[in-house]
């Protein structure tokens, strides 16, 4: 069997890779730009069983090649993180939208099943917490570039459904919550990283806005994990699933955990979201999954804790420094 992996060189993208060379027999073929993934994260996999192939997910010809060859297709290619969009939105919404419409299009020529990677952004910045997935979505202005990944995520999910209803074709989309672990880089606004780091090089952790904002953590072992098994599952076919862990916790008390986890001196430091975006940008309040449907389904859910996830983190920084 093979499955085909897009953006399979990102943080979330290479533990998919892991997961799915260390639990079944596959045949992986990645398809990544390198845009934002890194070949880095590919590069303690010494297997012929992994094939790399350099390319945009935007380029419909190339998609529908890798396509063909595949049993199974994890669509998870896009731009990524907060920063990203709102300094390129134009390039973040083509990448999301066109990358999508091109993977559906050529799943559904042989009935492929696909997974599609979506974000607990579609909430927007709804207050109905804990979130369900039949919920409202709750959006702001189009003049604030804050809401442009929210909507090209939730488009990527019409076009997943609008695939299944029309075209049949086997889709699950997960709705990533906060997906933390070794790997990831804080270039792209990523919370847990950029604080790690600040602490272990003694820098104040800058926390944008009051710090009161809360937030739900996943690791990317449990998110890599669910991921496989909605796919392989049937009954979580033609469906969406958050794909988070329940319990918030504010951004302060987080920045002062990783301070204590580390045994770092810094402070903290608050920093206006105006001043670090523009004066139209929009933090939601509150972000935490309701996993219900995804116990219901799979049986399970995400089960690592916040202290667990930040030493995992803790540790690969501290090996790399002493490497």
């Amino acid at each position: 069997m093979s499955v085909l992996i897009t953006g399979g060189a990102g943080f979330i993208g290479s533990h998919l890779v892991d997961h799915l060379l260390a639990e079944t027999d596959h045949q992986v073929v990645v398809l990544d730009d390198f845009s934002t993934g890194s070949a880095s994260n590919l590069a303690h996999l010494d297997t012929d069983r992994l094939e790399t192939v350099d390319g945009d997910v935007r380029n419909g010809s190339l998609v529908a090649d890798l396509v063909a060859d595949a049993d199974a297709v994890y669509h998870l290619a896009a731009a990524v993180g907060v920063k990203t969009i709102v300094e390129n939105p134009l390039e973040s919404m083509r990448t999301n939208l066109e990358g999508t419409e091109n993977v559906l299009e050529a799943a559904a020529s042989d009935v492929t099943p696909t997974f599609i990677a979506s974000s607990s952004e579609v909430y927007g910045k709804s207050e109905a917490v804990p979130f369900a997935e039949e919920d409202d979505r709750v959006y702001g202005s189009t003049t604030s570039p804050r809401w442009g990944y929210a909507t090209a995520k939730a488009a990527d999910e019409f076009l997943a459904l609008g695939f299944h209803n029309e075209r049949d074709l086997p889709v699950v989309v997960g709705r990533y919550f906060n997906i933390v672990g070794p790997r990831q880089t804080g270039q792209y606004g990523m919370v847990i990283p950029t604080f790690v780091e600040q602490a272990l090089a003694g820098d104040d952790l800058t926390v944008y806005g009051d710090g009161t904002q809360t937030r739900s953590f996943t690791h990317v072992e449990d998110a890599v994990s669910i991921t496989h098994d909605l796919l392989t599952t049937s009954d979580a076919h033609d469906d969406v699933f958050n794909v988070g862990a329940p319990g918030p916790t504010s951004i302060n008390d987080l920045a002062k955990r990783v301070i204590e986890l580390t045994g770092s001196d810094s402070d903290i430091t608050h920093i206006p979201f105006e001043e670090a975006y523009d004066e139209d940008f929009e933090e939601p309040d509150e972000r935490e999954p309701d996993v219900s449907k995804l116990r219901d389904v799979l049986g399970q859910s995400p089960t690592a804790d916040l202290d667990w996830i930040l030493r995992d983190v803790i540790d690969e920084r501290t090996d790399e420094v002493i490497d």
